[in-house]
């Protein structure tokens, strides 16, 4: 009798856990299907982000001048994240796949 207790309480809690880790699954699947999903096409403007990135310097530059050595540092920290996201976009272009390649 102790025995079939503890069977049925450890099956019991399997498959309560399997509900439980299934049933959000399910659920995100059964959304999706009707769902109508559209991917944005992110573009970079390279010229506008390698301007964007000259003048963050120039400003950095002038900022160091005058004494401001901790807005300077920061003007070149987002000179370099913008740098580092026009490269990556740069790169996502190369390697992004053709539909129809030659």
């Amino acid at each position: 009798m102790n025995r079939r207790f503890s069977a049925l309480a450890v099956s019991a809690v399997a498959v309560g856990g399997f509900f439980v880790t299934s049933a959000p699954a399910h659920a995100a699947l059964s959304a999706d299907r009707g769902a109508v999903t559209a991917k944005a096409a992110v573009t970079c403007n390279e010229g506008q982000m390698r301007q964007q990135i000259a003048n963050l310097k120039s400003k950095a530059a002038k900022l160091k001048q005058l004494g401001e050595t901790a807005a300077a540092r920061k003007a070149l920290a987002d000179a370099a994240a913008l740098q580092k996201r026009l490269d990556a976009c740069l790169k996502a272009d190369e390697n992004q796949s053709k539909p129809f390649p030659r």
